[in-house]
């Protein structure tokens, strides 16, 4: 396969990685409350569910450990068919479990379990397809090609919340009993797909160069830890920046509008397809601005801005009014987006490739030990400002 081919299926199959990911993240606001994590109190089921979703963020620094270690060892082309098959498997398996209505207690646990597999495959994804991406790429296109892996986030929210939205027409018992599974069981499909696309794809050329000269390092993680713990803290940081404010936008925000606002999920859902359309843009920008003044000054920007319009996105959102939520929404995502599209590029010029795919991994991982507790952090603070 060429290069371009290449950049294209890190493409395709994160986007088919953050599908089933995001899954759980709309689920966990519009259905497991209710049915797997089910309390009188709206606030606590709420809780308890965002809580098996953070679960799944706990465990992808294990993710990272092992798949960035044996991705700098046997290949990052291995791993990433290891860890979407892996993704896929859990998210078809969660459109099968029974309710706590008919299972009881199991049903929560085994819920938390496949998210915290689900957790584990997500956490050697990433960093792999970002890494097999940017070492494809021409020194001049590494911006654009870093940015590929990114439009995968936005890709896989418009299928997961357009699934979730379709799915959302029917009558409520209909929903509850049956329609939410439907997503979840369209993993299998996308999966077949996902690997048939990525065992076409070549080996990364840096990797083969560094099997045939025997530089591979014997215990990556390791060396990263020890003798590359600037650039993996200044790496996390950095990637702290697009990760956090995103998943509190495309899961927190549904649960806030739906529950506290009392919108109806359609319009919620609806915000976040138009977002994700924008998204996409603001990505493929991202990447050619990352090539033409520098991954750093990017992110920077894109930081500074969306700490400036968070108010008023979500004083947007608090209008209620449908105009009102959609730009809210989508401007607050946009913005985010700016040092979202470019962590890759800048991840990717912090470790040499002997330690990158471990490097990459830890760092955007060990940020989101942080940022994906947002959504759960928000909720609690809501409870805490509302008096509930």
């Amino acid at each position: 396969m060429t290069d371009a081919d290449a950049r294209k299926v890190a493409f395709v199959g994160t986007a088919l990685e953050w599908y089933d990911f995001f899954l759980y993240g709309t689920a966990a606001a519009l259905v497991f409350n209710r049915l797997y994590f089910a309390t009188d109190d709206v606030v606590v089921s709420t809780l308890a569910a965002f809580a098996s979703f953070a679960v799944g963020f706990a465990a992808r620094p294990l993710g990272a450990v092992i798949f960035g270690h044996l991705g700098d060892r046997i290949g990052r082309k291995r791993c990433l068919i290891i860890t979407v098959t892996m993704i896929g498997t859990v998210t078809g398996l969660i459109g099968l479990l029974p309710s706590f209505a008919t299972i009881g207690i199991a049903a929560p646990l085994l819920l938390t379990l496949f998210r915290l597999l689900q957790g584990v495959a997500v956490g050697g994804e990433w960093g792999g397809a970002v890494t097999l991406a940017v070492e494809h790429a021409p020194p001049e296109r590494r911006g654009r090609y870093a940015a590929m892996p990114q439009i995968g986030a936005p890709v896989g929210t418009l299928l997961s919340s357009g699934a979730f939205l379709a799915v959302a027409q029917l009558p409520p018992d209909s929903f509850d009993s049956w329609g939410w599974r439907l997503p979840f069981l369209a993993a299998f499909p996308l999966l077949a797909i996902a690997l048939w696309l990525r065992r076409r794809v070549e080996e990364s050329p840096l990797f083969e160069q560094l099997l045939a000269e025997d530089e591979r390092a014997s215990s990556p993680v390791r060396e990263v830890l020890v003798r590359a713990w600037p650039q993996l803290a200044v790496g996390a940081g950095t990637a702290f920046l697009g990760v956090g404010d995103f998943y509190l936008i495309t899961t927190f925000i549904i649960s806030y509008g739906t529950s506290q606002l009392g919108l109806p999920r359609s319009l919620m859902l609806g915000a976040t397809l138009v977002a994700a359309v924008v998204e996409i843009g603001v990505v493929i920008l991202g990447g050619r601005l990352a090539e033409r003044f520098g991954a750093w000054r990017v992110t920077v920007a894109g930081g500074v801005a969306s700490a400036l319009t968070a108010f008023p996105a979500f004083w947007l959102i608090d209008t209620g009014a449908p105009a009102a939520v959609i730009a809210g929404v989508t401007l607050a995502t946009a913005l985010l987006s700016i040092p979202y599209a470019v962590s890759g590029a800048l991840l990717t010029e912090l470790f040499p490739p002997h330690l990158r795919y471990s490097g990459v991994a830890l760092s955007s991982n060990l940020a989101g030990v942080v940022s994906r507790f947002v959504p759960l952090g928000a909720t609690a603070l809501l409870a805490v400002g509302s008096g509930t």
